[in-house]
């Protein structure tokens, strides 16, 4: 009995937060699937992690409605949280990687998945925005780089949704995450830098400043059919977020693990497939080198994170109260 009350605790402290596997499972297979059309890889392993992917975020998935349909209430205290709040787009982010990962692969299922992403996540970021504007409790302690994460949402919307003929609605997402990224990111270094210390286990978002630029740059070619000044811009600010963080590895290494790690893996792979395109589109040894670069380290990093999460499950560390 006192097991299976063990299970049902875990359930409920089963946190939001999770998906940012997915977020990172599905930039890595984009990243490979750009990999193998620019080099001798084989399109398999891009295949492989999309099967991967998917059946993560089907469980997760699952999980998660267990835990609504069980302790409703905790998800309400989930999104009532300054912190967790910014977490439940990685649903929504999930299902439109999802689609640009498995268009070439299944385009129906890939347009139906973009389609549901599109207005999930249009309608999570109404409800964030609502909280944000109407709230008695934010402090400026509770802003931190996972803020981001409804922003960048938004900016994915027309990777895939150009190619499915969905281009102002496309405009319309790309112009809204923009505004937000350059919001937030101005409150993150305000509070990153003339206010207490990021708490530890927050300090590994730090690497979501790479994903708004990164995901920026990747929309913008799509928007705009060809790297120009802009695109260079939102690219090069990509590169140097993710060469200086690089800069902190050392520090964030001595960390303990938490499920926030997985801020490393989306990132990474968001700056290794804008390397590949700026290859594709301008050419130059440069650009395949950083690809390659970043392709090697966001998959060490990707399989360190799933060998941590599933050591810290087994010896139930992670689904426990906060």
């Amino acid at each position: 009995m006192s097991e299976n009350m063990s299970d049902d605790n875990r359930l409920r402290d089963f946190p939001v937060s999770f998906f940012a596997m997915v977020m990172g499972l599905a930039g890595l297979t984009i990243a490979w699937e750009k990999t193998a059309a620019f080099t001798v890889v084989t399109g398999a392993v891009g295949h492989a992690l999309l099967w991967v992917t998917l059946a993560v975020f089907v469980v997760l998935a699952l999980l998660y409605l267990a835990k609504l349909l069980r302790y409703p209430g905790a998800v309400r205290a989930e999104l009532a949280h300054p912190v967790k709040l910014a977490f439940f787009p990685a649903i929504s982010i999930g299902m439109l990687l999802l689609s640009i990962a498995g268009q070439h692969h299944a385009p129906g299922a890939a347009a139906v998945a973009w389609r549901l992403g599109t207005v999930l996540h249009f309608t999570l970021m109404l409800y964030i925005l609502n909280s944000w504007v109407n709230h008695s409790h934010y402090k400026i302690a509770h802003i931190n780089p996972a803020w981001f994460i409804p922003a960048v949402g938004n900016v994915l919307v027309p990777i895939a949704g150009v190619g499915l003929g969905y281009v102002e609605v496309s405009w319309f997402f790309f112009s809204v995450g923009m505004l937000f990224w350059i919001v937030l990111l101005t409150l993150v270094f305000n509070r990153v830098l003339f206010h207490d210390p990021l708490p530890v286990k927050l300090e590994p978002t730090l690497f979501i400043l790479i994903a708004p630029p990164a995901v920026g740059f990747l929309s913008w070619v799509k928007l705009t059919g060809g790297v120009d000044e802009m695109g260079r811009v939102l690219y090069y600010l990509a590169l140097f977020f993710s060469l200086f963080l690089l800069t902190q590895v050392r520090r964030l290494a001595k960390l303990p693990f938490f499920l926030s790690w997985w801020a490393y893996s989306f990132p990474l792979a968001a700056i290794t497939i804008a390397s590949w395109v700026m290859h594709q589109q301008l050419g130059g040894a440069l650009f395949r080198y950083l690809a390659l670069f970043f392709l090697g380290l966001v998959t060490l990093v990707v399989v360190f994170l799933l060998l941590r999460t599933l050591q810290a499950a087994a010896s139930r560390k992670i689904c426990v109260p906060d």
